[in-house]
């Protein structure tokens, strides 16, 4: 089979992935970039086009030779893939949606810890030769608390990552609560966690941290009113996408001291990766807010492990098996 990578770069941006694997099971061309005018013609004898977050709506779709039968996205997401394009033209996806599963949780725990300490501040202050904390011996005003009996609230908490998540802080001494689909029984669960109605976690919980996909029923989710019913000293925890969070209605959260604070790894309207901000973006001039690019997925062996479970997923469609996204239905498959 022919395979076009269109932005291998996002992946390897370092240079220390291997795509010897892809290699195994098809005839690989890589592209490190791909400005979405080059893409058809990048495309024109490929069987399958391999890509990590770069959007493929409908237009690009269509524009597609027939020779192409399947999307591989390296990586958990793919709202940046429009279904309705790819039903039209026969056209199957598939996903790696746990590749990253321990990095990503590694990146939430990391976030809370860091806010729980007010490493960031500190570390801010020491580079910008401020010494007011190292010369007195302690933090003064800035929050530093343990985190053991505190609650983390997880939306969309009983997903792969979430249960890692509620894993990893359970161990820490945390009290963990879920937010899941409607369908979803209410209580406690056999792993500790307690999964209750969106208002209740959001009430309940020390720091929120959000673990749903981005669809037409999560995009601004977390909106003013969800900020209302929150702690004043809570804290909001995005490493799922953006677009999850109202970006304007957390501005003003976080300006008014409505919640205690936030850290994002994902921001923007973006599906991912985020647009960069502008140079005059709001989120910049906030001091109760830790920003980070999106890096929770790009530990060296995550980004590794993407690569060679794409491979197996192209290795699979060689065989005729079916894809773990139901296209019918645009919803992963479910097996067993």
């Amino acid at each position: 089979m022919s395979c076009v990578m269109l932005n291998a770069a996002r992946l390897d941006y370092d240079g220390r992935i291997s795509f010897d694997k892809v290699a195994e099971v098809a005839d690989v061309t890589r592209f490190d970039i791909s400005e979405p005018s080059e893409v058809a013609a990048r495309v024109t004898t490929a069987d399958v086009v391999m890509n990590k977050e770069m959007p493929i709506p409908a237009e690009m779709i269509r524009a597609f030779p027939p020779s192409v039968r399947l999307i591989c996205e390296a990586g958990t997401g793919y709202n940046n893939i429009d279904l309705a394009a790819c039903r039209e033209r026969g056209i199957s996806i598939c996903n790696v949606p746990t590749y990253a599963t321990e990095a990503m949780a590694h990146m939430a725990i990391t976030l809370i810890m860091a806010i729980s300490c007010s490493l960031v501040p500190q570390s801010q202050a020491l580079h910008a030769g401020n010494l007011e904390y190292m010369k007195q011996c302690h933090l003064g005003a800035l929050p530093h608390f343990e985190i053991t009996g505190k609650t983390l609230g997880l939306i969309g908490g009983i997903g792969t990552i979430g249960l890692r998540v509620a894993a990893m802080s359970s161990a820490l001494g945390m009290r963990v609560v879920a937010s899941d689909l409607p369908s979803t029984p209410l209580g406690m669960r056999a792993d500790g966690v307690e999964v209750v109605s969106y208002d209740e976690l959001l009430s309940q919980s020390d720091f929120v941290s959000v673990h749903c996909p981005l669809n037409a029923h999560t995009k601004g989710l977390v909106d003013a009113a969800s900020f209302a019913k929150m702690k004043p000293s809570a804290y909001l925890v995005n490493t799922a996408r953006g677009s999850i969070v109202d970006q304007a209605a957390l501005v003003d959260a976080l300006r008014s001291k409505q919640i205690a604070g936030a850290a994002l790894d994902v921001f923007g309207e973006g599906s991912a990766p985020p647009p960069a901000l502008p140079d005059d973006s709001p989120l910049y001039t906030l001091d109760n807010l830790i920003l980070t690019p999106h890096i929770g997925w790009q530990r060296l062996e995550a980004r590794q492990r993407v690569v060679d479970m794409c491979a197996d997923n192209i290795a699979a469609f060689a065989r005729g098996e079916p894809m773990n996204i139901d296209m019918e239905t645009g919803l992963p498959r479910v097996v067993g």
